[in-house]
């Protein structure tokens, strides 16, 4: 069924991959993932290789489609830390993943050393703190940082829910996998790829926010139907937004996920009705139109993507609960 559901969802934006996804893949394979990060899984290549057919840079590439290498880097570095640090605490409780998160926040800031934190992935988020401030400037690093704040607040939502193993409303379901899915950081990393940060009142601009929330939910809805079948094995139920869906309205697993088809093409009418009709933003115009279409390609770059990894498609893409664990107690 989950083929058959997702191929039902369209998105009439281009599809561009950057051309160094490979050379990215490389560094993150064997510097990161079998070099500097090697600790997390020494004894565990299976895990390992799990993390290298998730292809991270590919994800990034796709998001990110004009950005040079350089450049690129630091992108790729944060996608592999949001699988792992995803990987981890999704198998924690609230009260470690509030820790954290203040921890996490504290390194990105400066406030903290990563040996200070105390936290496993410091050391990556150390240097990517030292990498992003090569590219852009203190305000759009604590953009970056305050949609890290959401994402966190999402996932700690996630582990109360799933820890009292009871459903949020449907409403209150979206609202947490709108933050917790971990789209708005990287869209705060636009001004990396096209050097041209814009005014501050453009980025709080309400219809801004918007579209940013829209293409977070729509990948959301599309993320929950494609992970549908790995969130029941892994007791993630309870705030995936298609299995809500079947609690709170006594619909069968097909039904829902249809309901979640016709929420996600509501979301995107909207989202076109508003790229079509931008205000005016004055000598910056055509500077937001270029920014809501980089915007608009992190959907077709994920789906385009995540339909040909393992990851997001079987059960067998998944480090096994009890390592992750072990990790987290190291």
């Amino acid at each position: 069924m989950n083929a058959h559901m997702l191929s039902r969802f369209h998105y009439p934006f281009p599809v561009l991959k950057n051309p160094f996804a490979d050379t990215l893949q490389e560094i993150t394979d064997n510097q990161w993932i079998d070099g500097e990060y090697l600790w997390l899984y020494k004894d565990d290549p299976d895990t390992r290789q799990k993390y290298k057919r998730t292809k991270t840079a590919h994800i990034a590439s796709q998001w990110f489609p004009t950005a040079s290498l350089e450049r690129l880097q630091p992108i790729c570095r944060f996608m592999l830390w949001t699988l792992y640090n995803d990987d981890k605490y999704e198998e924690g409780t609230p009260e470690e993943s509030r820790i954290v998160h203040e921890q996490s926040v504290a390194v990105l800031r400066g406030d903290l050393t990563a040996e200070e934190a105390q936290i496993p992935l410091g050391g990556l988020l150390a240097s990517l703190r030292a990498e992003l401030l090569q590219f852009i400037s203190i305000e759009s690093l604590h953009r970056f940082i305050a949609a890290l704040d959401k994402y966190f607040r999402g996932l700690e939502q996630e582990l109360i829910y799933k820890s009292r193993k009871t459903f949020p409303t449907i409403e209150e379901c979206i609202a947490i996998r709108e933050d917790s899915l971990c789209l708005f950081p990287f869209l705060e990393l636009a001004d990396v790829e096209t050097k041209l940060p814009l005014p501050a009142d453009i980025y709080k601009h309400p219809v801004i926010q918007r579209l940013k929330a829209l293409a977070s939910r729509m990948m959301v809805y599309f993320n929950e139907v494609q992970s549908v079948i790995k969130d029941e094995a892994t007791d993630s139920i309870y705030y995936n937004v298609v299995k809500v869906i079947q609690h709170n309205r006594n619909l069968s697993l097909e039904e829902a996920c249809l309901e979640d088809l016709r929420i996600h093409n509501e979301a995107l009418e909207e989202f076109l009705d508003l790229q079509r009709a931008l205000p005016d933003f004055g000598e910056w115009h055509d500077a937001v139109v270029n920014r809501v279409h980089y915007i608009s390609m992190t959907l077709s770059g994920w789906k385009n993507v995540s339909s040909k990894m393992e990851r997001y498609n079987s059960l067998n893409g998944f480090p096994s609960a009890e390592r992750v664990k072990s990790v987290i107690n190291n």
